[in-house]
């Protein structure tokens, strides 16, 4: 599974969402969903998934599907595909 694939998978499964949900674009706080609650379950399911700790600051800066991705390319994890 692409890299790509392996984050919407992880966005839907954490924010509650059906498997064929658009998550490219989402951002933080724009759907019920993705409160601060779930925001916690996604930063752990992206640590757990790509073997990886996200520190403080990501973790407040990650405010968007976009910026997930940015930041896993910051860890090295190549999300092309």
């Amino acid at each position: 599974m692409a890299h790509l694939d392996r984050i919407r998978a992880v966005f839907r499964s954490s924010l509650n969402l059906a498997p064929d949900a658009e998550v490219d674009g989402l951002a933080y706080r724009a759907i019920p969903q993705w409160d601060s609650l779930a925001h916690m379950t996604l930063v752990a399911a992206l640590e757990d998934e790509f073997d990886i700790m996200i520190d403080t600051d990501d973790v407040l800066d990650l405010s968007s599907f976009d910026k997930a991705v940015a930041l896993l390319e910051k860890h090295g994890v190549v999300t092309a595909g």
